[in-house]
């Protein structure tokens, strides 16, 4: 096999077990911690499963890869949106609850509006890496609040939701937080090193590489995540594991990314931010019809992907 194909597979194995292994054990700690079973979906698990796409743009960040580092995240949230909710929906159409709709989605289009302003330079500054990464620790600690508040009343009227207790110990939790980071750390590593030499083989730009590959090769924890939820009918899941690994994506990662330092991007373009803002944009009025995503609009995310595609990839 070609090393480039076993270094980007090796790679993304380790990513989507390291997420895995990170999101179950995170989110026994918090259901432990009397954290509903639907903040969690929106927080813990969307944020564990964009663990692959932290590690990779820090990484490249480091080795002076701006365009690896950026081209995921702005790749990663288009993959998430067009490909990943227009499979589900195929699957099965999807009811989007209120909380969603009204909250956490228009959130997203403003984090990727903000991200957008911020990118019109095609750097993002320490100082602007700092205002993003504030804005996530905002939003953290108000999700979680809302979280607790909703539950609280859920269980004064008696509908609250009552998740199962985790099995295993605490210790347990930690083991797998511990094996997820480090199967996390070693994937990224390989798998950055992977899209390099795919990049330099194919005579592309890095930027490319990382809208592409790396987007997609980061994003298979949230694919398996969304696309089982969807089959087991847990649609909130499915729905709210998209929208929060954007947000994440945008304000976690890039922030801390560009805190450590300074990203420089001079290979993508305002096609790829507006398709990114674009795909964002049009889950409300999706989300609006019936307060659910049917198999039509899945259909038509994935057609919005594949001219993408067409678009950015050399002829």
């Amino acid at each position: 096999m070609d090393i480039t194909l076993f270094l980007l597979a090796a790679g993304a194995v380790l990513l989507y077990f390291g997420a895995e292994f990170l999101v179950r054990g995170s989110s026994n700690l918090a259901l432990r911690s009397g954290i509903s079973s639907l903040t969690v979906g929106l927080t813990v698990v969307a944020f564990g499963t964009s663990a692959p796409e932290l590690v990779v743009s820090v990484k490249s960040g480091f080795d002076g890869l701006g365009g690896i580092a950026v081209g995921n995240v702005i790749g990663s949230n288009i993959f998430n949106i067009a490909v990943i909710l227009g499979v589900s929906a195929l699957i099965r159409p999807m009811k989007v609850s209120l909380q969603v709709l009204r909250i956490d989605t228009p959130v997203m289009v403003a984090v990727s509006l903000l991200f957008v302003m911020v990118m019109l330079d095609n750097k993002i500054t320490r100082t602007e890496a700092a205002v993003l990464l504030t804005g996530m620790i905002v939003y953290m600690v108000a999700a979680v609040y809302a979280g607790k508040k909703s539950a609280a009343a859920g269980r004064a009227a008696g509908t609250a939701d009552s998740p199962d207790r985790p099995k295993g110990r605490v210790p347990f939790d930690f083991l797998l937080i511990t094996a997820g980071l480090g199967a996390l750390i070693l994937g990224s590593r390989l798998f950055v090193d992977g899209a390099i030499g795919m990049a330099k083989k194919l005579h592309v730009a890095e930027a490319v590489i990382g809208l592409t590959v790396v987007a997609a090769g980061t994003s298979l924890p949230e694919l398996a995540t969304s696309v089982v939820a969807a089959m087991k009918k847990e649609v909130d899941i499915a729905i709210g594991n998209i929208v929060g690994s954007n947000i994440f994506n945008i304000l976690a990662i890039l922030g801390i990314s560009g805190i450590l330092t300074p990203l420089h991007a001079e290979g993508v373009g305002i096609i790829d931010l507006g398709v990114m803002l674009g795909t964002a944009a049009c889950l409300l009025p999706f989300m609006w019809t019936g307060f659910r995503l049917n198999r039509i609009e899945g259909i038509a995310l994935m057609a919005v992907y594949g001219g993408y595609l067409w678009y950015l990839w050399p002829k």
